[in-house]
């Protein structure tokens, strides 16, 4: 039987890989992006639907909900890093600004989509949402947004638990083909990166997607309320 499968963040990276695996389950699958022009052009390449949406605008996420009656798995991928401060702030508005936008982009927009579509979510359903290897190391205000996501993931899993709804956070490393670094990784970095691995290569989108997809199977019914390390073995300490 066909699901409904909402993924947030769904046109490009990490979400748009996810997109492109529950498509070709041939289930109903909804992507959602910021930009209007990203999202129909997505859409269209992926044969899904797709719907403009900040997740991090409660006017917005209702107009999404309401195009949701009913939610198979809902898969919070929205995130990453914002838009730095204006230069010309004073310094603590500036930092004031950075975790805002930060607790918005990577923690906000989960908590107010997931808030919005839990009416419609069905027994044996699921929400599956995409935290970073930053939550655990040296992240500063992004990875903090990250932890602070799977903290509330627990306590969402408690409370979807009795409905038969679980709720897992997907905690990626290095993942490649992504606009997460915005241009900025350099072959050094990009080498040390995979030299923390125990596989010695990087993630890509594709290996979180399969992750994801595995969570929304019926393999995965009693796996709740956790945080899945998805890193090729690199320390999460450092």
């Amino acid at each position: 039987m066909a699901r409904t499968v909402l993924i947030t963040g769904g046109t490009s990276g990490i979400g748009r890989a996810t997109a492109e695996l529950f498509a070709a389950d041939g289930d109903r699958v909804l992507i959602t992006g910021r930009h209007r022009d990203t999202v129909e052009r997505a859409a269209a390449e992926l044969s899904v639907e797709g719907m403009p949406c900040d997740a991090a605008d409660p006017r917005q996420v209702a107009e999404l909900a309401d195009r949701v009656p009913k939610l198979h798995v809902l898969v919070n991928a929205a995130g990453g890093l914002p838009t730095p401060a204006p230069a010309d702030l004073p310094p603590l508005d500036a930092v004031l600004a950075d975790w805002q936008a930060n607790l918005a982009q990577n923690l906000l927009g989960a908590v107010l989509t997931t808030t919005a579509l839990r009416p419609a979510l069905v027994p044996g359903g699921t929400v599956i949402s995409i935290g970073s290897l930053g939550a655990e190391r040296r992240g500063g205000a992004y990875g903090a947004s990250k932890a602070a996501l799977a903290a509330w993931n627990a306590a969402l899993s408690a409370e979807l638990g009795p409905l038969d709804v679980t709720a897992n956070v997907v905690s990626p490393g290095y993942i490649e083909d992504t606009n997460f670094f915005q241009g900025a990784m350099t072959p050094e970095r990009r080498a040390a990166l995979i030299a923390e691995t125990h596989t010695n290569r990087p993630g890509t989108p594709a290996d979180v997607a399969r992750t994801v997809h595995f969570l929304a199977s019926p393999g995965a019914r009693h796996l709740t309320g956790q945080t899945l390390h998805l890193n090729g073995g690199a320390h999460t300490t450092r």
